[in-house]
Protein backbone atom coordinates (compact mmCIF):
# COMPACT_ATOMS: atom_id res chain seq x y z
CA UNK A 1 0.00 0.00 0.00
CA UNK A 2 1.59 3.69 -0.94
CA UNK A 3 0.72 6.36 1.24
CA UNK A 4 1.25 9.63 -0.37
CA UNK A 5 1.60 12.55 2.22
CA UNK A 6 0.67 16.26 1.80
CA UNK A 7 3.74 17.90 0.13
CA UNK A 8 4.48 20.39 3.13
CA UNK A 9 3.91 17.22 5.84
CA UNK A 10 6.70 16.45 8.22
CA UNK A 11 8.28 13.13 7.60
CA UNK A 12 8.39 12.27 12.03
CA UNK A 13 4.65 12.47 12.48
CA UNK A 14 3.51 10.45 9.85
CA UNK A 15 6.47 7.74 10.81
CA UNK A 16 5.07 8.27 14.61
CA UNK A 17 1.71 6.89 13.72
CA UNK A 18 2.94 3.50 13.72
CA UNK A 19 4.05 3.45 17.25
CA UNK A 20 1.66 5.41 18.74
CA UNK A 21 -0.72 3.50 21.05
CA UNK A 22 -4.05 4.77 22.14
CA UNK A 23 -6.00 4.55 25.16
CA UNK A 24 -6.95 1.12 24.58
CA UNK A 25 -3.40 0.00 23.67
CA UNK A 26 -4.36 -0.40 19.79
CA UNK A 27 -1.30 0.75 17.58
CA UNK A 28 -1.45 1.19 13.69
CA UNK A 29 2.10 -0.77 14.14
CA UNK A 30 0.14 -4.16 15.02
CA UNK A 31 -1.89 -4.55 11.41
CA UNK A 32 0.51 -2.72 9.12
CA UNK A 33 4.43 -2.37 8.66
CA UNK A 34 6.22 1.34 7.88
CA UNK A 35 8.47 -0.08 5.03
CA UNK A 36 9.66 2.82 3.49
CA UNK A 37 9.77 6.61 4.08
CA UNK A 38 10.05 7.57 0.39
CA UNK A 39 11.02 11.58 -0.61
CA UNK A 40 10.28 12.93 -4.06
CA UNK A 41 12.69 16.11 -4.95
CA UNK A 42 12.90 17.82 -8.31
CA UNK A 43 16.30 17.86 -10.08
CA UNK A 44 16.09 21.29 -11.81
CA UNK A 45 14.61 22.77 -8.72
CA UNK A 46 16.36 21.76 -5.74
CA UNK A 47 19.22 23.89 -6.00
CA UNK A 48 17.33 26.99 -5.78
CA UNK A 49 14.72 26.27 -3.62
CA UNK A 50 17.62 25.39 -1.08
CA UNK A 51 18.98 28.64 -1.73
CA UNK A 52 15.80 30.23 -0.76
CA UNK A 53 14.32 32.49 1.94
CA UNK A 54 10.86 32.05 1.44
CA UNK A 55 8.47 30.91 4.13
CA UNK A 56 5.82 28.31 3.09
CA UNK A 57 3.39 30.76 3.42
CA UNK A 58 5.32 32.80 0.79
CA UNK A 59 4.72 30.07 -1.69
CA UNK A 60 0.62 29.59 0.26
CA UNK A 61 1.45 26.33 1.37
CA UNK A 62 1.42 26.51 4.87
CA UNK A 63 -0.91 24.88 7.26
CA UNK A 64 -1.81 27.76 8.76
CA UNK A 65 -0.87 31.18 10.70
CA UNK A 66 1.01 29.66 13.19
CA UNK A 67 3.30 27.73 10.68
CA UNK A 68 6.39 29.67 11.13
CA UNK A 69 8.79 27.01 8.90
CA UNK A 70 10.75 27.68 5.73
CA UNK A 71 10.91 26.03 2.44
CA UNK A 72 14.38 24.99 3.33
CA UNK A 73 13.16 23.54 6.51
CA UNK A 74 10.42 21.56 4.98
CA UNK A 75 13.13 20.09 2.54
CA UNK A 76 16.16 19.07 5.39
CA UNK A 77 13.12 17.42 7.27
CA UNK A 78 11.91 15.50 4.09
CA UNK A 79 15.50 15.03 3.06
CA UNK A 80 17.26 13.83 6.16
CA UNK A 81 14.22 11.59 7.56
CA UNK A 82 13.80 9.66 4.10
CA UNK A 83 14.67 6.11 3.38
CA UNK A 84 14.69 6.66 -0.70
CA UNK A 85 15.09 9.83 -2.53
CA UNK A 86 13.58 10.05 -6.01
CA UNK A 87 15.87 12.60 -8.12
CA UNK A 88 13.00 13.34 -10.39
CA UNK A 89 12.96 15.27 -13.62
CA UNK A 90 16.63 14.62 -14.53
CA UNK A 91 16.23 15.10 -17.97
CA UNK A 92 14.63 18.45 -17.73
CA UNK A 93 18.19 19.50 -15.61
CA UNK A 94 20.99 20.78 -16.72
CA UNK A 95 24.24 18.64 -15.58
CA UNK A 96 25.30 21.18 -13.04
CA UNK A 97 21.42 21.07 -11.95
CA UNK A 98 21.89 17.47 -11.40
CA UNK A 99 25.08 17.22 -9.69
CA UNK A 100 24.19 20.07 -7.35
CA UNK A 101 21.23 18.02 -6.59
CA UNK A 102 22.59 14.60 -5.39
CA UNK A 103 25.62 16.97 -3.59
CA UNK A 104 22.61 18.58 -1.74
CA UNK A 105 20.78 15.09 -0.84
CA UNK A 106 24.05 13.60 0.09
CA UNK A 107 25.62 15.91 2.04
CA UNK A 108 22.14 15.76 4.18
CA UNK A 109 21.30 12.00 3.97
CA UNK A 110 24.49 9.52 2.69
CA UNK A 111 22.52 6.20 3.97
CA UNK A 112 19.45 7.13 1.73
CA UNK A 113 18.87 4.93 -1.70
CA UNK A 114 18.98 7.77 -4.45
CA UNK A 115 16.61 6.83 -7.27
CA UNK A 116 17.11 9.07 -10.38
CA UNK A 117 14.19 9.13 -12.47
CA UNK A 118 11.58 11.25 -15.09
CA UNK A 119 8.71 11.65 -15.13
CA UNK A 120 8.14 10.20 -11.24
CA UNK A 121 8.76 6.78 -13.10
CA UNK A 122 9.82 4.54 -10.15
CA UNK A 123 10.02 0.58 -10.11
CA UNK A 124 8.31 -1.16 -7.21
CA UNK A 125 11.39 -2.74 -5.86
CA UNK A 126 12.67 0.75 -5.02
CA UNK A 127 9.52 1.32 -2.95
CA UNK A 128 7.73 -2.08 -1.94
CA UNK A 129 9.24 -4.37 0.21
CA UNK A 130 12.56 -3.09 1.08
CA UNK A 131 12.73 -3.58 4.80
CA UNK A 132 14.55 -0.01 5.14
CA UNK A 133 12.71 1.93 7.91
CA UNK A 134 13.76 1.61 10.68
CA UNK A 135 12.17 3.96 13.53
CA UNK A 136 14.82 3.53 16.04
CA UNK A 137 17.78 4.32 13.09
CA UNK A 138 16.00 7.10 11.53
CA UNK A 139 17.49 9.91 13.35
CA UNK A 140 20.96 8.63 12.81
CA UNK A 141 20.24 9.86 8.74
CA UNK A 142 21.62 12.79 8.47
CA UNK A 143 25.65 13.22 8.24
CA UNK A 144 25.47 15.97 10.69
CA UNK A 145 24.37 13.15 13.16
CA UNK A 146 26.89 10.73 11.92
CA UNK A 147 29.71 13.26 12.69
CA UNK A 148 28.21 14.82 15.88
CA UNK A 149 27.64 11.67 17.63
CA UNK A 150 29.53 8.81 16.48
CA UNK A 151 26.45 6.66 14.62
CA UNK A 152 27.91 3.79 12.49
CA UNK A 153 30.93 5.02 10.49
CA UNK A 154 30.25 5.39 6.80
CA UNK A 155 31.86 6.06 3.51
CA UNK A 156 33.83 9.53 3.14
CA UNK A 157 30.86 10.85 0.78
CA UNK A 158 33.84 12.74 -0.75
CA UNK A 159 35.25 9.76 -2.76
CA UNK A 160 31.92 9.83 -4.91
CA UNK A 161 29.94 12.59 -4.46
CA UNK A 162 32.27 15.56 -3.86
CA UNK A 163 31.37 15.99 -0.21
CA UNK A 164 33.05 16.84 2.56
CA UNK A 165 32.48 17.20 6.39
CA UNK A 166 34.70 18.62 9.90
CA UNK A 167 33.59 19.16 12.70
CA UNK A 168 34.82 22.34 15.13
CA UNK A 169 35.26 21.88 18.26
CA UNK A 170 36.83 24.08 21.20
CA UNK A 171 36.06 24.63 24.93
CA UNK A 172 35.61 28.31 25.31
CA UNK A 173 32.96 30.29 24.87
CA UNK A 174 31.47 32.08 22.19
CA UNK A 175 31.33 36.34 22.51
CA UNK A 176 28.19 36.54 21.17
CA UNK A 177 28.38 40.12 19.21
CA UNK A 178 31.63 37.97 17.05
CA UNK A 179 29.65 34.84 16.87
CA UNK A 180 26.72 37.27 15.31
CA UNK A 181 28.49 38.69 13.31
CA UNK A 182 29.96 35.06 12.23
CA UNK A 183 26.06 33.83 11.96
CA UNK A 184 25.82 36.57 8.89
CA UNK A 185 28.65 35.89 7.18
CA UNK A 186 28.22 33.69 3.43
CA UNK A 187 30.31 30.55 4.41
CA UNK A 188 31.17 29.24 0.50
CA UNK A 189 30.36 25.58 -0.37
CA UNK A 190 28.89 24.90 3.23
CA UNK A 191 25.55 22.69 2.58
CA UNK A 192 24.69 21.67 5.92
CA UNK A 193 25.92 22.89 9.59
CA UNK A 194 24.27 21.67 12.69
CA UNK A 195 25.38 21.52 16.64
CA UNK A 196 25.84 22.79 19.87
CA UNK A 197 27.47 26.09 21.30
CA UNK A 198 27.42 28.27 24.58
CA UNK A 199 27.53 31.87 24.70
CA UNK A 200 29.78 33.74 27.87
CA UNK A 201 26.46 35.43 28.50
CA UNK A 202 24.33 32.40 28.85
CA UNK A 203 26.70 29.56 30.63
CA UNK A 204 24.12 27.92 31.39
CA UNK A 205 22.18 27.31 28.51
CA UNK A 206 23.02 24.89 25.44
CA UNK A 207 22.37 26.81 21.97
CA UNK A 208 21.54 24.98 19.05
CA UNK A 209 22.80 26.05 16.09
CA UNK A 210 21.50 24.71 12.41
CA UNK A 211 22.24 26.27 8.54
CA UNK A 212 20.98 24.72 5.45
CA UNK A 213 21.23 26.89 2.38
CA UNK A 214 20.45 30.44 3.20
CA UNK A 215 18.85 29.69 6.39
CA UNK A 216 20.87 30.22 9.68
CA UNK A 217 19.08 29.74 12.61
CA UNK A 218 19.60 29.36 16.78
CA UNK A 219 17.68 28.38 19.67
CA UNK A 220 18.27 27.09 23.35
CA UNK A 221 18.21 23.56 23.69
CA UNK A 222 18.52 22.91 27.04
CA UNK A 223 21.09 23.51 29.75
CA UNK A 224 24.07 22.40 30.78
CA UNK A 225 24.07 19.50 32.71
CA UNK A 226 26.83 21.95 35.02
CA UNK A 227 23.86 23.87 35.65
CA UNK A 228 21.66 21.48 36.50
CA UNK A 229 21.22 20.14 40.35
CA UNK A 230 23.22 16.61 40.68
CA UNK A 231 20.08 15.19 41.86
CA UNK A 232 18.61 15.65 38.62
CA UNK A 233 20.96 14.09 36.76
CA UNK A 234 20.49 10.90 34.66
CA UNK A 235 21.20 7.65 36.50
CA UNK A 236 21.89 5.37 33.88
CA UNK A 237 25.77 4.57 34.24
CA UNK A 238 26.33 5.01 30.91
CA UNK A 239 25.34 7.84 30.20
CA UNK A 240 26.83 9.14 33.16
CA UNK A 241 30.48 7.53 31.99
CA UNK A 242 29.32 9.53 28.79
CA UNK A 243 29.24 13.26 30.77
CA UNK A 244 32.71 12.52 32.45
CA UNK A 245 34.49 11.61 29.53
CA UNK A 246 33.04 14.90 28.43
CA UNK A 247 33.59 17.04 31.68
CA UNK A 248 36.74 19.70 31.60
CA UNK A 249 38.05 20.87 35.00
CA UNK A 250 37.47 24.31 34.07
CA UNK A 251 34.14 24.89 31.83
CA UNK A 252 32.43 21.40 32.81
CA UNK A 253 30.37 19.75 29.94
CA UNK A 254 30.23 23.36 28.05
CA UNK A 255 31.82 23.11 24.76
CA UNK A 256 31.35 23.99 21.02
CA UNK A 257 30.54 21.42 19.11
CA UNK A 258 29.88 22.26 15.06
CA UNK A 259 29.70 19.91 12.00
CA UNK A 260 30.01 21.44 8.76
CA UNK A 261 29.47 19.99 5.53
CA UNK A 262 29.98 20.76 1.87
CA UNK A 263 30.86 20.79 -1.60
CA UNK A 264 34.96 19.31 -0.96
CA UNK A 265 36.21 21.77 -4.00
CA UNK A 266 34.67 25.10 -2.03
CA UNK A 267 34.24 24.75 1.34
CA UNK A 268 37.41 25.99 3.31
CA UNK A 269 38.28 24.03 6.58
CA UNK A 270 40.78 26.37 7.33
CA UNK A 271 38.58 29.65 7.02
CA UNK A 272 35.63 28.76 8.93
CA UNK A 273 37.86 27.13 12.19
CA UNK A 274 39.72 30.85 11.75
CA UNK A 275 36.13 32.05 12.14
CA UNK A 276 35.27 30.75 14.60
CA UNK A 277 38.46 30.64 16.60
CA UNK A 278 38.21 34.39 16.36
CA UNK A 279 34.60 34.02 18.01
CA UNK A 280 36.21 32.82 20.81
CA UNK A 281 36.54 34.68 24.92
CA UNK A 282 39.82 34.59 25.74
CA UNK A 283 39.43 32.86 28.79
CA UNK A 284 41.04 30.24 30.96
CA UNK A 285 39.13 30.53 34.24
CA UNK A 286 35.14 30.14 34.17
CA UNK A 287 33.99 33.65 35.17
CA UNK A 288 30.81 34.51 33.78
CA UNK A 289 30.23 37.60 35.91
CA UNK A 290 33.13 39.35 34.02
CA UNK A 291 30.91 38.75 31.01
CA UNK A 292 27.65 39.00 31.57
CA UNK A 293 28.12 42.83 30.39
CA UNK A 294 29.35 41.52 26.93
CA UNK A 295 26.70 43.06 24.03
CA UNK A 296 24.47 40.30 22.97
CA UNK A 297 22.21 40.57 20.10
CA UNK A 298 20.67 36.98 20.12
CA UNK A 299 16.91 36.67 21.64
CA UNK A 300 16.31 35.83 25.01
CA UNK A 301 15.93 32.27 26.44
CA UNK A 302 14.25 29.96 28.59
CA UNK A 303 13.33 32.05 32.00
CA UNK A 304 14.47 35.87 30.37
CA UNK A 305 11.98 35.12 26.90
CA UNK A 306 9.06 34.45 29.68
CA UNK A 307 9.48 37.42 31.21
CA UNK A 308 10.04 39.53 28.32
Amino acid sequence: LLIESTGISEPLPVAATFEFRDENGVSLGDVARLDAMVTVVDAANLLKDYASRDFLRDRGESLGADDARTLVDLLVDQIEFADVVVLNKVSAATAAQVDAARKIIRALNPDARLVETDWGRVEGRHLFDTGLFDFEKAHEHPLWAKELYGFADHVPETEEYGITSFVYRARRPFHPERLGGFLRKTLPGVIRAKGHFWLATRPDWVGEFSLAGAMAQTRPLGRWWAATPPERWPGDAEYQARMHRNWDPVFADRRQELVFIGNADAMSVSAITAMLDACLIEAGAFTPALWAHLADPFPAWGADAAAA
